[in-house]
């Protein structure tokens, strides 16, 4: 995407929050696949507020201070959801993602008081040493699709998770072409040294859940 793009470039589209505020997340009209928001993403950035995370009433706020890392963040909207939660976000994705997310970021600014969010590049497999303390939260939505970064992908869990790292893994099943493959392979080589646990419906937003998207909590083996 041009450094350049103007606002006819992009759609706006708006998740509304618990508390009635709306993240406005433009989309781009052209573009890859990290341009667009995807069901998977709203379904995880809703999950964020359900009331095991985020329930003013009963003072229950994990997000408060938290660091969040968003890998493969693409249009950036579940970061900006944790953000505004008042979390500490960096959300990542390559080189050619960072316009677009730096401009949502601008976009949602208003709604961010108490938490943070910056935009970095951050290419699976590679150097991480930049992200020196582990997150308490990395957050990853339909990021298992494509069989050439399976391997780097895991490889970068393994490098940025501490012993305390929930990685929150939202994914939608889908059962044409490559991707069932792509599934086995990624749980297969995440099993090695992780452990995974499945979120039930009732446990989701009950507006924004779907029995094809899945919502995992993956940990470090000790």
């Amino acid at each position: 995407m041009a450094a350049a793009a103007g606002d006819s470039d992009y759609f706006v589209r708006e998740i509304e929050k618990n508390d009635g505020c709306a993240l406005k997340v433009k989309q781009c009209y052209l573009g890859d696949v990290g341009c667009v928001v995807w069901d998977a993403a709203i379904v995880l950035a809703k999950y964020l507020e359900t009331k095991q995370f985020h329930d003013p009433s009963c003072g229950v706020d994990v997000w408060a201070g938290s660091r969040v890392l968003e890998l493969g963040a693409g249009t950036g909207v579940v970061g900006l959801m944790a953000a505004t939660l008042g979390a500490q976000v960096t959300v990542t994705d390559l080189e050619d993602l960072q316009t677009l997310l730096k401009v949502n970021i601008q976009e949602n600014q208003a709604l961010i008081s108490s938490g943070s969010i910056t935009a970095k590049v951050l290419k699976w497999g590679e150097d991480v040493s930049e992200f020196k303390q582990p997150p308490h939260y990395v957050l990853m939505a339909d990021c298992i699709y494509y069989e050439q970064s399976i391997v780097p992908l895991v490889e970068s869990l393994k490098l940025l998770s501490g012993p305390d790292t929930c990685i929150i893994c939202c994914y939608e099943q889908r059962t044409e072409g490559v991707n069932p493959k792509v599934e086995k392979q990624f749980f297969e080589l995440l099993q090695q040294n992780f452990s995974c646990e499945e979120i039930p419906l009732d446990m989701q937003d009950p507006e924004f859940s779907s029995p094809d998207i899945h919502i995992l909590h993956i940990r470090k083996k000790v």
